[in-house]
């Protein structure tokens, strides 16, 4: 999967810089997975300059969402997921069926988290909470 990433904000002066990259994330079971450890290495030389300023995550998929959320307990991502098929089950009669009977639920389900996140950037580093982690959920 592809996802973008672009940074800006101000490195000390009055000057402001931004990058962009797109970043490739391993492909993933349908789920709500931690991906900060996948993303941090892609984008940390692009924080480096960055005394202040935001990271921008989008990603490019009708089906797949971002959202910032627990890092540390795995069951919050299952129970994450549970919650979410229970909200949106397969067996709904939808009218979108061309793909599959997990297609249409996976679109409602990245309506419900989104597809963009932003995060602060302070002294080059995300600014993330101790226990907050970048999820992607598909």
């Amino acid at each position: 999967k592809a996802s973008g990433a672009v940074v800006g904000g101000s490195s000390g002066g009055l000057i402001s810089h931004w990058a962009q990259r797109s970043l490739t994330l391993q492909a993933k079971a349908r789920g709500c997975h931690l991906v900060t450890n996948e993303v941090l290495p892609q984008i940390r030389d692009d924080l480096q300059p960055f005394k202040m300023g935001l990271a921008h995550f989008f990603v490019k998929h009708t089906s797949a969402s971002l959202t910032i959320n627990e890092n540390y307990d795995t069951d919050v991502r299952l129970d994450t997921e549970t919650v979410l098929n229970r909200l949106v089950p397969e067996n709904a009669q939808y009218r979108h069926t061309l793909e599959g009977p997990d297609d249409m639920p996976a679109h409602v389900k990245s309506s419900l988290f989104g597809s963009s996140v932003t995060v602060p950037i302070t002294d080059g580093k995300l600014n993330l909470g101790t226990w907050q982690g970048l999820w992607l959920c598909e």
